[in-house]
């Protein structure tokens, strides 16, 4: 059986941490900024984490 391949579009999306925690980068910042207020732009820029529920979705995609 050949070997499985990960999802590469989700590869470059998410980050498994040491601790098991998936890292993803936020939507909503690439154009169409001018109308989004300064504190709400500078929230963006920030990393968050997935939900364990979309967390086990992204785990099968990445296969690790």
């Amino acid at each position: 059986m050949p070997k499985m391949k990960s999802h590469r579009g989700s590869a470059k999306r998410f980050k498994v941490k040491k601790s098991g925690v998936i890292k993803r980068y936020k939507a909503y910042k690439s154009h169409i900024l001018n109308h989004k207020t300064r504190k709400r732009k500078r929230n963006l820029r920030k990393a968050t984490y997935l939900t364990p529920a979309n967390a086990k979705v992204v785990r099968k995609m990445l296969l690790k």
